[in-house]
């Protein structure tokens, strides 16, 4: 969730981040686990990035990642695009204005 750019999880995710950072920790099967499965892809993508991920950086590292696809998400839902089409449609915006 979204409020004037500042990520909120939802008690939900929140409660999965938990979750998913215990398996990371421990080595367990995120597929294993229904709800978690959803998140095995994002987690194993990341995992390979980090040296060391344990009880002391697990969280750090969940909230930069998660920081990594929400700054995505808010791109693709720009009304300007972060391109050149996009510079082009904002300049064009701004003249008319």
């Amino acid at each position: 969730i979204e409020v004037m750019g500042l990520a909120v999880l939802p008690a939900r995710l929140k409660d999965e981040m938990k979750k998913l950072g215990e398996f990371i920790v421990t080595g367990k099967d995120i597929r294993s686990d229904g709800e978690l499965e959803k998140h095995a892809d994002w987690a194993e993508e990341f995992k390979s990035q980090y040296d060391n991920i344990d009880e002391n950086n697990v969280d750090e590292i969940l909230k930069k990642e998660i920081g990594i696809v929400f700054k995505k998400v808010l791109e693709h839902a720009g009304v300007f695009k972060n391109d050149d089409k996009g510079a082009a449609a904002f300049m064009k915006f701004i003249d008319a204005i």
